[in-house]
């Protein structure tokens, strides 16, 4: 049986040591610590706990505070995590005390250092889950002078189109918080199908003079995964005061980018009830991509313009000149969104549906300003009913989400299936497991979805063992990325669509 008392004073040392828990309040939490345990007294001996002084992550003190709630049943079955959420919340600054060492920092330090703490913070609080992070699986796939970054997330749910769809038209009465990213849910206990959030710290900030706030993402996709949030439980839009928020925080936070997903359902991220944009230390793919073509525009003198070298349709704008390259970004989201080219497909709606929309990419670099544009069309067909400029149905296999912000920077982020399902298909490859087309064409076979993707593989032959196997396995799904990041192209990298990009940016008065 786990020692309660010896655990309280485990916490209380951590909490010390990690969690900027003072000298002073130190006896006030451990009799809460023994409250919230049924302890009567604390323990009368401490032995030595020097060694938690090295934790990096907190694992090994939440799972002994999940075992002894267990053990003593001071919660119910499944809400292992919602009880030591709570605990690491309770031990954790209040958020007043968070914002004001953050601002501290920021003034005395610089914003890097404040990041800093921030963000270890939020790791050894347990928000920002670490270890669950470092086991996903990551590469680079180098093409020629672009790259791409794919990695397999073992902990994010796959969302379809549909349900994403629906959120936009979701009740806003009767749950509380309204969504996973509402302010309210900074404290919130948690339910079986909500995750608890007593242990989320935000730094608040204004951005395009409103009330917002920033956390880090606990499934951080990068390095310092960072969201910005509106106060205000409202949907997601793309207009001029988008871009005068995003550099705002560029402003604020100018060693991180930043970026809004594209408002529409498809092309548009899984929460769009809720603006918020996405950002962080990390630089995208996209953001290393050369200038295919400079162009020149006579309305904004102080701004760079350029097509970039990208598998989807990308203009780039830099520009010391804060107010002239608002207003450029703003006139491309006002063309874009009512411009239709029959000849590649584009339309902007119909009837009154929506199809155009944009994802803005800011960020800055020694005083100057760099937007990159992606354009974006949701339209649908009787041919590719999921959307014509999505991934196509050949590779849903590998990813049937939308195609949001940051997969269409050039990070792919697939779902954890494919870790098991992958390491099956190798084992086919190299004549480990029997290559029975028959049995992979039944629907409850759980290779279904690649069958095509095995028997294309198998035409080349068995591998000569599980390594070359996996190799090939892997430049497979490297292919189908760049070929799903080619579908989203509005204008295709062909001497058609080049025309058609040219004809959009004569429209903005570009050259």
């Amino acid at each position: 049986m786990t020692d309660g008392k010896l655990l309280v004073e485990k916490l209380l040392r951590y909490a010390k040591k990690f969690l900027h828990l003072s000298e002073r309040d130190e006896i006030y939490f451990r009799n809460l610590l023994l409250r919230e345990f049924k302890i009567l007294e604390p323990l009368e001996v401490c032995p030595d706990l020097s060694y938690i002084d090295n934790l990096s992550v907190p694992d090994e003190i939440v799972k002994e505070v999940e075992t002894y709630g267990k053990e003593n049943g001071l919660f119910n079955e499944g809400e292992d995590n919602l009880y030591s959420t709570y605990i690491m919340g309770i031990l954790s600054p209040l958020p007043s005390a968070v914002n004001g060492e953050f601002m501290r920092i920021k003034k005395e330090e610089g914003i890097e250092k404040a990041c800093e703490y921030f963000y270890n913070l939020s790791i050894l609080n347990n928000y920002v889950q670490k270890t669950a992070i470092s086991k996903n699986l990551k590469w680079i796939y180098p093409d020629g002078d672009k790259y791409l970054e794919i990695t397999i997330n073992l902990s994010k749910p796959e969302k379809d189109n549909k349900e994403i769809a629906k959120l936009l038209t979701a009740p806003k009465k009767g749950k509380y918080p309204l969504c996973l990213l509402c302010k309210e849910n900074e404290g919130f206990q948690g339910t079986l199908t909500h995750p608890a959030r007593e242990n989320i710290r935000t730094i608040s900030l204004k951005l395009g003079g409103e009330d917002w706030f920033v956390q880090y993402s606990p499934y951080a996709y990068y390095e310092e995964h960072m969201i910005a949030i509106s106060n205000n439980h409202s949907p997601m839009h793309i207009e001029k005061d988008t871009i005068e928020k995003l550099l705002d925080f560029v402003d604020f936070f100018p060693n991180y980018m930043i970026g809004s997903n594209a408002a529409l359902p498809i092309i548009g991220g899984s929460i769009l009830n809720h603006e918020h944009f996405q950002g962080g230390k990390h630089l995208m793919p996209m953001h290393h991509a050369k200038i295919k073509e400079s162009y020149a525009s006579n309305d904004y003198k102080k701004v760079k313009v350029g097509v970039v070298d990208w598998y989807n349709s990308v203009i780039r704008l830099e520009s010391e000149n804060r107010q002239e390259i608002s207003k450029f970004a703003s006139e491309i989201i006002d063309r874009w969104k009512d411009y239709t080219d029959e000849e590649v497909g584009i339309y902007s709606h119909s009837g009154d549906v929506k199809h155009n929309s944009l994802a803005p990419v800011c960020r800055k670099l020694d005083g100057k300003y760099i937007i990159d544009v992606i354009l974006r069309n949701n339209r649908t067909s009787e041919e590719f009913p999921d959307g014509i400029f999505h991934a196509h149905p050949e590779y849903h296999n590998i990813k049937k989400e939308g195609i949001g912000l940051i997969e269409a920077m050039g990070l792919f982020i697939l779902p954890g299936r494919l870790k098991k399902q992958l390491g099956m298909i190798a084992e086919i490859l190299c004549g480990k497991v029997a290559y029975n087309k028959e049995e992979l064409n039944n629907q409850d076979n759980y290779l279904y979805a690649h069958r095509n993707m095995i028997e294309e593989l198998m035409r080349a032959g068995l591998a000569k063992d599980i390594e070359q196997a996996e190799k090939r396995v892997t430049d497979k799904v490297n292919e189908i990325c760049k070929n799903i990041l080619f579908n989203t192209a509005v204008f295709k990298n062909d001497e058609k669509g080049e025309c058609a990009f040219k004809k959009f940016l004569n429209k903005i008065n570009v050259k």
